[in-house]
């Protein structure tokens, strides 16, 4: 073969492999390249399998579909195996005088008084072999042999950074694919309604009406003070409804302008405003099929509104300067800490849209409404950060126990949070005293007693010091005064002084 018919091969060859991203289909452009130009009987791309390490064929001409698919080898066996073995190519003049050659698809014959010669070379990339080239043509003498072998080991190595980036990227999507599962089972456990934390009446009906709500597509409004977990409520209806794979869409009302909302919401044509260079897709396109939490629904612009109660009654929109109506399958879920039914009265809120939201109204109790929840939720945010800190704290003491219920929590959960946050981070021993809450759990109970004085916080505070060192080691009064560096004598007597009967803490 001349040096510009090579060029224009080798050229074809790199074409087929740019063109295609389908292994297959590119591999078996290059075997009919190559039988055009190399005059082959039959060419084989066979691959190895990088975990069982097998030797399967990928493409071949000249072969049976059913005997592809029989067809496999082991490294070291026959001359494929041995290529793909030791990384280097073998020739074999005359396929009739070698006793290595196993010819397991039966496809050789000599005829006509003919012999053929074979080449196969390895397809590697620097020291990895992933598999192998054969050629089978017929014999025209030792130098045609030299110059079809290096040819064809261009052609392999060509080959070769094909076939690992297809397998590169082949990998990487099914990382992709596995790690996808794996956060969506993540989400799906975290925001379980099984995992909302609390065990009092008002919090059984919480999670009995989401139960009941979230197998439907049903619109959900869910009401409740500030820091009470609405968001919260929301991540579980979604994630516990069959539209759990779909989108979950989150917007706050109350963070967007009110020049803006209808572009965040349905999205804006380009050219529709100053400054909308491009088209933009709104978050009920993007949550099609999927669910939508509106936050904070109340602060919501009238005009917004209408459009909002044309996507509930009709399930379509159009995008800001927009003239196409756009369908969208879109379960809404909202919320609200406002008083909607006073805003109604005010004009601030039209009464059609408030019906239609208010199809499965869910209200969520402040915590003191549900104080049984209290050291629940404390315990649960304890364990949290005492991870998150890697703190060695093993409970919350009964004063500061008592400190948190007393308190009315106007943050609510999101309050009791930031609290066990601080004090398991102020924290340096095995529990959280009272005064590692914060300054307004101590000043700021419903209690309106008078402050006490030095006296009386030094001995409250010393008769705590003695009922943790008896819990910590259950009850025994000998080890509760090593453990405070006092002597046995004189923890009696201070026992004694704040009634405190070791006998309990057996």
């Amino acid at each position: 073969m001349k040096s510009f018919e090579k060029i224009s091969l080798l050229y074809e060859i790199s074409e087929t492999l740019n063109q295609h991203m389908d292994m297959k289909k590119s591999l078996f452009k290059v075997l009919s390249v190559l039988s055009e130009s190399l005059n082959l009987v039959r060419g084989i791309i066979f691959l190895t399998n990088s975990e069982s390490g097998e030797i399967r064929i990928e493409i071949a001409h000249g072969i049976s579909e059913e005997t592809i698919r029989q067809i496999k080898y082991l490294p070291g066996e026959g001359i494929i195996g041995r290529v793909v073995q030791s990384g280097e190519s073998a020739v074999v003049p005359r396929i009739s005088e070698e006793p290595l050659f196993l010819d397991k698809t039966h496809s050789r014959e000599i005829t006509d008084g003919h012999d053929y010669s074979y080449i196969c070379v390895p397809i590697k990339k620097g020291n990895r072999v992933v598999g192998a080239i054969s050629a089978d043509r017929p014999f025209e003498g030792k130098k045609s042999l030299e110059q079809g072998e290096k040819l064809l080991s261009v052609v392999a190595t060509m080959v070769a950074h094909h076939v690992i980036n297809i397998e590169t990227i082949r990998v990487e999507k099914e990382q992709l694919k596995t790690e996808n599962i794996r956060l969506r089972s993540e989400l799906e456990n975290k925001y379980s309604f099984t995992n909302i934390i609390g065990n009092s009446n008002k919090m059984r009906e919480v999670l009995q009406m989401i139960a009941q709500v979230s197998e439907s597509s049903a619109t959900v409004l869910i009401r409740g003070e500030s820091g009470t977990g609405k968001e919260l409520v929301a991540n579980a209806i979604h994630y516990n409804s069959d539209r759990n794979h779909k989108p979950f869409i989150k917007i706050n009302c109350a963070a967007i302008p009110e020049n803006l909302i209808e572009s965040e919401l349905f999205g804006h044509e380009k050219g529709a405003f100053t400054g909308a260079s491009r088209l933009k897709k709104g978050k009920f396109e993007m949550a099609d099929h999927g669910t939508i939490f509106l936050d904070e629904i109340g602060n919501m612009d009238l005009s917004a509104q209408v459009k909002l109660l044309r996507v509930l009654q009709e399930k379509e929109f159009e995008r800001v300067g927009g003239y196409r109506p756009i369908k969208s399958d879109v379960r809404i879920v909202a919320a609200t800490n406002s008083n909607l039914e006073e805003m109604v009265q005010q004009g601030k809120f039209r009464d059609d849209l408030y019906f239609r939201l208010n199809v499965f109204p869910i209200y969520i109790p402040s915590l003191r409404m549900r104080k049984t929840d209290i050291i629940l939720l404390a315990d649960h945010f304890l364990e949290k950060y005492r991870k998150e800190h890697k703190k060695d704290i093993k409970r919350i003491t009964t004063p500061a126990i008592d400190m948190m219920m007393e308190y009315h929590w106007p943050g609510n959960v999101r309050e009791l949070e930031n609290c066990m946050e601080r004090a398991s981070l102020l924290c340096n021993e095995g529990a959280i005293h009272s005064y590692h809450l914060p300054a307004t759990l101590q000043t700021g109970t419903k209690t309106k007693t008078m402050p006490l004085s030095l006296e009386g916080a030094v001995g409250n505070l010393e008769k705590e010091i003695l009922m943790d060192s008896l819990k910590n080691t259950k009850g025994n009064i000998k080890k509760a005064a090593k453990l405070i560096g006092i002597t046995v004598r004189k923890f009696s007597y201070k026992a004694d002084r704040y009634q405190i009967k070791y006998k309990d803490y057996r």
